[in-house]
């Protein structure tokens, strides 16, 4: 596909949002020391609370957001959402209470659209034989984006523990600048549509995508996939803690490592992949690859077999731009903000149990269990990903 100016100003624009997320991922056991959250266990659950708060939040607006892109344009919508993030990582930079963080954590959910609209924006500009390796270039440049996050933001927590949350709001900030000065729209007036009530009840347009031809299958295969994948968001930087005593450094740049992998992986390998082996092949590679490398974690406990299962992990990362498109191939040009909204709603839904729920496993295994297994929630995310393998069968064309 061609690489066009708008396309890598949207690459570029993910790629510095996926950076300002990921400067706090290495931090957030101190975050939760700091507010005196209690022993690593207990930090664990509450960091999963924000997490799930963040995806109510996204939950419940992630649709308007795409219908709103859908009636207005995706210029105006993306910078709008690049301002409340910057607003957000303020907010948690001066937070000194675990409450003011929660707040800052809403704040950022109702901003999500920062994603929602890019990709609405790729489906835009791409033809639809191009969609899943455009969105898989969007996967690449987030997985740049935590390359270069959590190694920032592990150094930078030796300055403070509060720099990298300052860092993050610069590069929003600059994000809303080159969004002002460089962005052009790519909806053109003719092809949007009317915002409706319908567009304001997530529960509502959740149910009219569900009940679009063909879009049920990847949509459901997006939420439980998602489900399972937020085990590395939600625990790995407890999980390395506790198993190996990483500190966070340690934990930033294994996840830089992952970033690393994760970006040559959808840049260069899915695109090959797709073109040799087709979209649904791939798809199958991906989410076995998911599968191996959650049960690898799951029983890790040196950190040679981190090593190894890491690039197997990696290759499951070429699973949600193929899923989202094969969603997006379903429907038409107008229904593209729409179909994204509620793929983002999904996974928000996913993010409101998940960290919830694997963090209680990680707690119990840990701290309650007869049993001590820290990789508990890894395995239940693998045994999840093997569950949708069927669906993912009927994705085939």
């Amino acid at each position: 596909m061609k690489l066009s100016g708008p396309f890598l100003f949207i690459l570029a624009v993910l790629l510095i949002d996926a950076i300002g997320i990921g400067v706090v991922f290495p931090i957030m056991p101190d975050l939760m020391d700091r507010v005196g959250a209690g022993t690593t266990a207990e930090g664990a659950l509450w960091s999963g609370i924000l997490m799930a708060a963040y995806a109510a939040a996204m939950f419940l607006f992630g649709p308007v957001i795409g219908g709103l892109s859908d009636a207005c344009g995706r210029r105006l919508i993306l910078i709008l959402a690049l301002v409340t993030l910057t607003i957000d990582y303020v907010i948690m930079a001066l937070a000194q209470t675990y409450w003011v963080l929660l707040v800052g954590r809403i704040v950022a959910g109702v901003a999500g659209a920062t994603y929602i609209t890019a990709t609405a924006y790729i489906s835009d500009i791409s033809r639809p034989e191009e969609r899943g390796a455009a969105f898989g270039m969007i996967g690449a440049a987030f997985g740049i984006g935590f390359v270069l996050g959590p190694a920032l933001g592990g150094l930078a927590s030796g300055l403070s523990i509060t720099a990298p949350f300052w860092i993050a709001a610069a590069l929003s900030a600059m994000n809303v600048l080159f969004g002002l000065l460089i962005l052009p729209e790519s909806l053109p007036s003719e092809k949007r549509r009317t915002f409706s009530r319908r567009d304001i009840n997530p529960f509502a347009t959740i149910i009219g995508a569900f009940a679009i031809p063909g879009l049920a299958v990847p949509l459901v295969c997006i939420l439980i996939f998602e489900f399972a994948n937020m085990v590395y968001v939600t625990l790995w930087a407890f999980w390395g803690r506790e198993v190996f005593g990483w500190n966070g450094v340690t934990i930033g740049l294994s996840l830089s490592a992952y970033g690393i992998l994760a970006a040559a992986v959808q840049a260069g390998m899915l695109p090959f992949m797709t073109r040799r082996l087709g979209d649904f092949r791939t798809l199958v590679i991906a989410i076995i690859a998911g599968i191996i490398g959650m049960a690898g974690f799951g029983i890790a406990t040196a950190v040679w077999m981190v090593v190894i299962f890491l690039p197997i992990a990696a290759l499951s990362d070429m699973a949600p731009p193929l899923i989202t498109a094969f969603a997006a191939n379903r429907v038409g040009d107008d229904q593209q903000g729409l179909v994204q909204g509620v793929i983002a709603a999904l996974s928000s839904m996913a993010t409101v149990v998940a960290p919830l729920a694997l963090t209680g496993v990680f707690e119990y295994s840990v701290s309650k269990s007869w049993l001590y297994l820290p990789g508990a929630p890894f395995l239940v995310g693998a045994i999840l990903t093997l569950a949708i393998l069927p669906l993912v069968w009927r994705l085939r064309d």
